[in-house]
Parts: C-alpha cells; sequence; structure tokens
C-alpha cells in the first residue's frame, strides 16, 4: 500500500492529457534503435520504466526524417516505424503509463555517413560547419523561407506519425543545440533579417514550429517543449533570454515546458550538472568524444555534482510565467521531490535516477527508500551507443538487457 501524501503522487493534466502523478521520464536518448530500428530492447527500456511508476515515459529524440538524426542508431518517426513505435506505446499503456515521443532535427548537428544524406546540412546560418570536420560536410546551409516551411511541416508530419503510433503526447526538442536550438541560440544564430538579432526574432521560427504542431495534433495529444533556460557559456543565452523565451512558449500555447539546460559540446556540464568521467580510452561516440574534449581544462578538480543544480534559473522562470512546468536536474531523494513541488512546480522529470532505479517511483511512494542510489556518475552516458545501450555501472543499478534486442524490431514475433 502506498504511505507517500506528496503532492508529487497526485494527478496533474497537461492539455487534453492526464497522468496519474507528477513524475516524468525524461529523454535520456538510450542508443537501443541500431542501424534505426525501434527495438525490442528500447521497448523493455521504458515498459520497465512505466511499471516501475512514472506517469509518462519519453523516447529520446524521434528525429522528423531520416535526414535529421544525429546518427543512423536513431529512432525516426514515419509510416515506417509505425507498427513498432505502437508495439512499444502498448507495452508503457498496460502499466498505466503514458508515452510520449521527444520529436527534433539535428540540423547541421549531425553525424550521418557521407552518402546518407545533403553534405551541406541545413542550419540557421550557413558557412563553416564545425561538426562537419569529423564527416567532411564542412560548410552548412543557411535555411531560407523555403527549408523553413518543409521543416516545419516535417515537424508536423512526425507528430501526426506519433499520434498514429499510440503516443500520448510530443515533446519538441529546443534545446541542446539541435536545430531549433540553432536558431535560438547566439552561437549558432547571427542572422540579420527577422529571424536573427534579439531573442524574439530568434524565437520566431522555434515558434512556429510549435503553433503548427498545436494545429496538427493538439487537441488529441498533449505538445510540451524542452529548451535550455540558459546555454551555460558566456557569449550565449543567459537566464534573462530563458525567461523570454518561457514567456514565448507560453504565448504560442505549449502544454508544458520542461526546464533542460546547456548545449551538447559547448557546455555539457551544465546539461548534467557535472562533466563527463575522465577515461583514457575514447568513446566511440562522436558526441560524447566532443563534449569530453571540449570540457574545460583545469587543473582543479571537478566540480562536485550538486542536487537540484538547475533550481536557482528555474525559480526564475517559474516566477515568470504561469504555464505548467517540468522541473528537470538533479533530483535524487524524497526531500528534492517535496522541494521541487513546494517551489510551484507542476512536474519533475528524472534521467539517471531512473536509469539506475526503473522503480524509483514506486519505491519512493510505497516509502521503501528516501533516497535514489544514483551518484551521477555520468557513466551511464558514456554507453549510450555501445551494443547495449544505456545501462548503470555503479553497483546496485540497472544492468540493461541483451544486445541483441536493440537489433530486433519491437512488434517482432
Amino acid at each position: 500500500m502506498s504511505s507517500n501524501t506528496s503532492k508529487a503522487f497526485t494527478p496533474l493534466t497537461i492539455g487534453p492529457l492526464k497522468l496519474r502523478n507528477r513524475f516524468i521520464k525524461a529523454a535520456t536518448n538510450e542508443g537501443m534503435c541500431k542501424g534505426g530500428i525501434i527495438s525490442k530492447g528500447l521497448a523493455a527500456f521504458h515498459e520497465r520504466v512505466a511499471e516501475g511508476g512514472v506517469a509518462m515515459t519519453t523516447v529520446a529524440y524521434c528525429a522528423t526524417s531520416k535526414d535529421g538524426q544525429t546518427f543512423v542508431d536513431q529512432a525516426h518517426l514515419s509510416q515506417d516505424t509505425i507498427a513498432d513505435f505502437r508495439a512499444l506505446t502498448n507495452m508503457v499503456h498496460k502499466h498505466g503509463a503514458a508515452a510520449q515521443a521527444q520529436i527534433t532535427h539535428a540540423g547541421s548537428f549531425t553525424f550521418l555517413p557521407k552518402d546518407f544524406s545533403s553534405m551541406k546540412p541545413i542550419s540557421a546560418n550557413g558557412g563553416f560547419n564545425k561538426f562537419g570536420v569529423m564527416t567532411g560536410r564542412y560548410m552548412k546551409k543557411k535555411m531560407d523561407r523555403a527549408d523553413m516551411d518543409a521543416i516545419a511541416d516535417e515537424f508536423v508530419r512526425a507528430a501526426i506519425h506519433a499520434k498514429e503510433s499510440d503516443f500520448d503526447a510530443i515533446e519538441i526538442h529546443m534545446g541542446h543545440g539541435y536545430l531549433l536550438a540553432q536558431f535560438i541560440t547566439p552561437f549558432y544564430n547571427t542572422r540579420k533579417d527577422d529571424y536573427g538579432g534579439t531573442i524574439q526574432n530568434r524565437m520566431k521560427f522555434p515558434a512556429e514550429v510549435l503553433s503548427k504542431v498545436l494545429d496538427a495534433v493538439g487537441k488529441d495529444m498533449a505538445v510540451t517543449v524542452k529548451y535550455s533556460q540558459t546555454d551555460g557559456k558566456e557569449g550565449g543565452n543567459t537566464i534573462n533570454e530563458g525567461i523570454e523565451i518561457a514567456k514565448i512558449l507560453q504565448s504560442t500555447g505549449a502544454h508544458m515546458a520542461q526546464l533542460s539546460n546547456g548545449l551538447n559540446v559547448e557546455s555539457i556540464d551544465t546539461m548534467f550538472g557535472n562533466p563527463l568521467p575522465k577515461t583514457s580510452v575514447k568513446p566511440k561516440n562522436l558526441i560524447v568524444r566532443l563534449g569530453m574534449m571540449m570540457q574545460p581544462k583545469s587543473k582543479e578538480p571537478d566540480s562536485e555534482f550538486k542536487q537540484l543544480y538547475s533550481m536557482p534559473t528555474a525559480e526564475q522562470i517559474r516566477a515568470a510565467v504561469d504555464m505548467p512546468l517540468c522541473y528537470l536536474g538533479g533530483t535524487q531523494t524524497m526531500d528534492n521531490v517535496n522541494k521541487v513541488m513546494n517551489e510551484g512546480f507542476d512536474a519533475l522529470g528524472l534521467g539517471r535516477a531512473l536509469i539506475f532505479d526503473p522503480n524509483l517511483v514506486n519505491a519512493l511512494q510505497k516509502g521503501s527508500i528516501r533516497n535514489s542510489g544514483c551518484t551521477a556518475c555520468n557513466q551511464c552516458v558514456t554507453l549510450m551507443y555501445t551494443p547495449g545501450g544505456t545501462a548503470c555501472l555503479e553497483e546496485g543499478g540497472h544492468k540493461g538487457h541483451a544486445p541483441e534486442l536493440n537489433t530486433t524490431p519491437a512488434s517482432a514475433a
């Protein structure tokens, strides 16, 4: 019998969707879609989290098209993936949880093989593409109005495919350096037209995508947004811009915003609250290698992980808007959970803590534990694109499943 009476265990309504509680599995890019297959391994991962008590689990990085992927080993939403995604959402639903598809486009932040897509990826700006050095895509294309129309339509089609796959919600990814974030952050957007300059101008295209997706599926599905409150590096967006972004999302009609932080490469420690682990072995995955290479070089010890590390900025956004907000960043204990609720956030996102223990929410509600065993060592991040996908290396953590499940379609008999 449940013994915890925290507000976190009460129902929450976002748009047309009612959730059984306020715990949301945040998108963590599990690396379980080898060759783009929506796999039994990915479905099993999300079923474990659903069975463990969350209200909704988010399937990370569902690209709007194959060309929108960062790597070949990622999901995309199309007619071809509906059957496998349905198998996944059915497994989530049978445990009483909702399923959310995170949809995004990589823009210039792509490491696809040369023969896979255009040699000149799209972005807010044209010119030299620093990420293309590793793949031979040295230049990127500045998106014109026709490109924006085509990509907005791509997001709409992806949202419709998510609906057809029986997802209950979609999360539009506007953070971490992917295409929509490439418009939002001044690190990538130095345009002189109506889509550059002020944060209001830089948000025009992302807000347009949100509006079109809401028009297409917003009556039937929750439409949420994940964005970076700050870029976490000098010269990027600060909390002042983070507040303005939230106001624009609210006025555009987003059903909820999840408050993340930082960029995949420039400030990955801001995203996770601490650096990636130091290792003498170079990870095969290019994002992880880039993130580790670009971490600030210092003889000083790494900053210690702080629980609720995003709270100082998130509180400022909470004070500025009335829309539902999902707090994300270092919620490791029941005391943390209650603080998030007491500060007025509507939901809370969990990532690494659920990789460590998919049953965490049930255990917290029953009162059998009050603290997660996760130490935020970030080893799970470095495992993202290994054959077995994301798992925990800590003692007592969940070790994942057999790698062959990540190459078997979820709908296969």
